[in-house]
């Protein structure tokens, strides 16, 4: 029998996680100091779309629960 029966996890990321997640960081910041309006807009609208989401979520667990 094996010391260790679950296989090793493993722990970092490639080269190509870091370089996509880098790239996509400087799009979002060039986005924001290119069109901070639009950026805020988007924000904006993210934030009223999960608090709908959240809100229809509470409702539904109040119906179903009584």
């Amino acid at each position: 029998m094996a010391k260790n029966a679950f296989p090793p996890i493993k722990t970092g990321t490639s080269l190509l996680t870091k370089v996509v997640g880098l790239l996509i960081l400087i799009a979002l910041l060039t986005l924001v100091v290119k069109h901070p309006t639009d950026a805020a807009t988007w924000v904006g609208q993210a934030g009223h779309f999960v608090g709908t989401v959240i809100d229809g979520l509470a409702s539904f667990l109040q119906h179903a629960i009584g």
